[in-house]
């Protein structure tokens, strides 16, 4: 510790009539350093698009965490939470299968190139196309939070008594509470119409529910009107705001005891 922080300590305990414009100011420090530190933002996920953004803005106010979006651009956006709301934050996104992927499609997939494919190349093209057309239509269904298509097709023999037959496997992840175990024909019924040479007895579907983080969350905050690129005003303060409170009434409680010292030594 410094001599002229040693020097200053010694005075205010000397005269505690003195301490208490000092505390004051040093009240209102701690508290602006304190708010700035609750009010201060993170980024949770960046190089959106604005339909991803909003999905994920709507998530979290859904379970009682409030969050904002900020773009350059207007083309990659970036979406934010208080730093006490972070982990709570990536878990409900996590439960909720959010920001949700960006499926390739098979005109995307055999897209014109300059270089001609081998053969080998455009079969295997074809069954990841295949497979991420039928998971992006599996993530549409109502109540489906995340869903997957892994397709084994085997090469065709020519020399081979019986050819050997595809198979498929289907991880669904689902809303808590939704019974999707009474979809299982139909999903089953929409991979096998899809890949040629799939028998329905080749294709297995694994159900999962997901882990309800918005179980215990407080009220949804109120919306507030969000500018491009701009910031709301009003941000949850979160476990910043009890630590502002509790700092803030310390050092009053402080002064006013200090005060109080002050009127009995005048007597």
């Amino acid at each position: 510790m410094s001599s002229t922080t040693i020097s200053q300590s010694r005075a205010l305990t000397a005269d505690p009539r003195r301490a208490g414009p000092r505390l004051q100011r040093l009240a209102a420090c701690l508290g602006v350093c304190l708010l700035l530190g609750a009010c201060s933002n993170a980024d949770l996920y960046s190089q959106l698009s604005e339909r991803q953004a909003n999905e994920l803005i709507a998530a979290l106010q859904s379970a009682g965490i409030m969050a904002d979006k900020r773009s350059k651009d207007s083309r990659a956006w970036t979406v934010r939470v208080g730093q006490a709301d972070f982990v709570r934050a990536i878990d409900t996104l996590r439960s909720e299968g959010l920001p949700r992927d960006d499926f390739e499609s098979l005109g995307r997939v055999f897209r014109k190139e300059g270089f001609v494919s081998t053969p080998l190349e455009e079969r295997a093209r074809l069954i990841y196309g295949l497979s991420q057309e039928l998971s992006n239509t599996l993530s549409s269904i109502d109540g489906v939070v995340v869903a997957r298509v892994h397709l084994a097709v085997p090469e065709r023999d020519p020399l081979a008594d019986r050819p050997r037959s595809a198979s498929a496997s289907v991880m669904v992840k689902h809303r808590p509470g939704v019974d999707m175990s009474q979809h299982i024909g139909q999903i089953k019924a929409l991979v096998v119409n899809s890949v040629e040479g799939l028998s329905y007895d080749h294709v297995t579907v694994s159900l999962f529910a997901a882990q309800d983080f918005t179980r215990n969350a407080a009220q949804p905050p109120v919306a507030q009107p969000m500018a491009t690129g701009v910031a709301p005003a009003g941000l949850a303060l979160g476990a910043g705001g009890v630590a502002l409170g509790a700092a803030v009434a310390a050092a009053f409680g402080v002064l006013g005891g200090l005060r109080r010292r002050s009127r009995r030594d005048a007597r």
